[in-house]
């Protein structure tokens, strides 16, 4: 399967799990009068799933090609080939 494609997966079961995490029902859950160190429970929850989906969205996107990885591996295989880097002299 194309990187892209799988790429473009995991963004739509992210989308769909922040959708769940926002809906009014399980914010609902945290709307509470008491504080927790001094702060509402609901400002907690809605920083600390915002939180989540930020690093979720990097770990996904920033992942590295496993093909890039078994390129740079292989023995005899040219360093340079398929790479930003400066040639080597």
């Amino acid at each position: 399967m194309p990187r892209r494609g799988l790429i473009g997966e995991r963004l739509i079961g992210l989308f769909l799990f922040g959708l769940l995490l926002l809906t009014p029902p399980l914010i609902g859950t945290f709307d509470k009068a008491t504080l927790v160190g001094g702060v509402p429970p609901l400002y907690l929850y809605l920083f600390f799933s915002w939180v989540l989906l930020i690093a979720l969205t990097a770990l996904i996107v920033e992942r590295p090609d496993p093909d890039e990885e078994i390129a740079e591996s292989e023995p005899g295989a040219d360093p340079d080939h398929g790479t930003n880097r400066a040639p080597r002299v």
